[in-house]
């Protein structure tokens, strides 16, 4: 079942799903219900035959500030979907099969849907937050847009779904690990990061143009050229760089466990908040859900 409070589905055309993160109060940081929420509701989209397109929206000034490193992660009643287990193992072996899960797992089954997905993107979209939008196949943002993944911060190597350098290049991927500094709507533009840019008041409806224009396609034609795009970064390495860096996080996780008895940094939240206000110096609401 889908929790209303987190995610919220939406038909505005027969041929177009709508899947809106409803979660402002936290600025949608996401926890294992929202996460949980949001795979139901692209299973839902796949499920029924009229939908062509799937946009994923959010409520509120921003996208998503990351995860929620306030909630509960333990998954004892969760119903897993990518045949992962051992989340109560001891050691190390328990996180590991939970962010497998929650994380690389979902953003890998969501980036692979067989519909064309479309991010829908307005204010900060912060570490966890980019593993909603990049697996999605196209991005429109709005002109207060920034992308950033602060998560070196907490002395680790970087977010779980790691595909930085297909989506910013190798400079400017190491730039945004190295500096935790955001990355405006424009300049993701001209890394080819985001589709387009229109002004905030015309996101809803610019995305839904785009949206129904690609519906009118015939849909098992959008499927294959999907699908070779995707088996081409494949080929590319991009599914082994996932692998390869979600084992370095691992790493990250256990070096912070054996330095502060935590999983990470806890010096970590003073250092992004401090690149926050450095950042928006006009906002005085910096997310208090840094990712994870």
């Amino acid at each position: 079942m889908m929790a209303a409070s987190t995610i919220r589905y939406e038909q505005p055309e027969p041929a177009i799903a709508r899947i809106v993160l409803a979660r402002p109060e936290k600025r949608n940081a996401q926890d294992r219900d929202l996460l949980y929420a949001l795979d139901d509701a692209y299973t839902r989209a796949v499920r029924d035959e009229r939908v062509r397109v799937v946009i994923l929206a959010a409520d509120g000034p921003d996208f998503s500030a990351g995860h929620d490193l306030e909630t509960d992660w333990a998954m004892g009643d969760a119903r897993p979907r990518t045949l992962t287990g051992g989340f109560d193992a001891p050691g190390a072996e328990g996180w590991f099969a939970t962010e497998e899960e929650l994380f690389t797992g979902l953003c890998l089954r969501w980036r692979d849907l067989p519909r064309p997905t479309i991010a829908e993107v307005r204010g900060r979209v912060i570490g966890g937050g980019l593993m909603l939008v990049w697996p999605c196949d196209l991005v429109v943002a709005a002109e207060s847009a920034t992308f950033v993944d602060p998560v070196s911060a907490f002395d680790m190597n970087g977010m779980e779904y790691f595909t930085h350098l297909w989506e910013l290049g190798a400079r400017r991927a190491k730039e945004m690990l190295f500096t935790g500094e955001p990355i405006g709507a424009r300049d993701a533009l001209a890394m080819g990061m985001v589709n387009r840019v229109v002004a905030d008041a015309d996101l809803e409806s610019a995305t839904l143009e785009l949206a129904t224009r690609i519906a009118g396609r015939p849909p098992f034609g959008l499927r294959l050229a999907k699908r070779a795009v995707n088996h081409g970064l494949d080929l590319q390495g991009q599914r082994a760089a996932v692998e390869a860096a979600f084992g370095l996080h691992q790493l990250g996780h256990n070096h912070n466990l054996r330095l502060h008895g935590s999983i990470v940094d806890p010096e970590g939240r003073a250092v992004i908040r401090r690149n926050a206000r450095r950042s928006h110096p006009d906002r005085r609401d910096n997310p208090t859900q840094e990712p994870r």
